[in-house]
């Protein structure tokens, strides 16, 4: 696209990023094309040279969503560990680090889930998919199946408890609960060179 008409129109990713940074500060009923274009300094019409209308820009939303965080949620699960203590601090990166999972979108996506019968149900089948992939981690490791749906559910609920309640736990006191909330998730004390890596990826200076 010529950089002129970049200037005068945007592109799709400006306005789904406005569309995002809108949710996250104002919920849905700010995320308006109106608003969005004075945002942006950016004309009303030059939203539709990108999306059709808003239903379609609260559509690409959804999807950056499910892409980012229950993508990257799975795949956390899905990472190599060497010891299910590993796998679940590979999973525990999630609280930890915005560029994998983003709480304050999970949190604004379940705020409008009260509003929308069909965005509970993509919340539903999402929180399932991140349920079962833990699950499948805990049967990779040997766990007995209604065992490893137990520890799955209690370690997703968990991180869930934190997002809606929007904790303002200091973050040092969190890191040293790190080994309880292993042991308690999975019922093996983590060694300490697994939360030594752990610890180092997060920055955190391990004791």
């Amino acid at each position: 696209m010529d950089e002129t008409l970049d200037v005068v129109r945007g592109s799709a990713d400006m306005w789904l990023e406005a569309a995002y940074e809108s949710l996250l500060e104002g919920g849905l009923e700010a995320v308006r094309i109106l608003p969005l274009a004075k945002k942006l300094n950016l004309s009303r019409t030059s939203f539709y040279w990108f999306f059709k209308d808003r239903e379609e820009l609260l559509s690409a939303l959804l999807d950056r969503w499910k892409q980012k965080n229950t993508g990257n949620w799975i795949e956390r699960t899905e990472a190599y560990a060497d010891s299910v203590c590993e796998a679940m601090l590979n999973v525990f990166d999630c609280w930890f680090d915005e560029t994998i999972f983003d709480s304050r979108f999970d949190a604004a996506m379940r705020s409008w889930a009260q509003q929308s019968p069909e965005i509970a149900e993509h919340m539903a089948r999402d929180d399932a998919q991140r349920i079962e992939a833990l699950t499948a981690l805990f049967t990779r490791f040997g766990y007995e199946a209604r065992a490893a749906d137990v520890r799955a559910r209690v370690a997703y609920f968990t991180q869930a408890g934190y997002v809606s309640t929007k904790s303002e736990e200091d973050m040092g006191v969190r890191m040293l609960r790190i080994p309880e909330y292993v042991e308690v998730f999975t019922g093996v004390r983590p060694k300490k060179h697994e939360l030594q890596r752990f610890y180092a990826r997060r920055g955190f200076q391990f004791q």
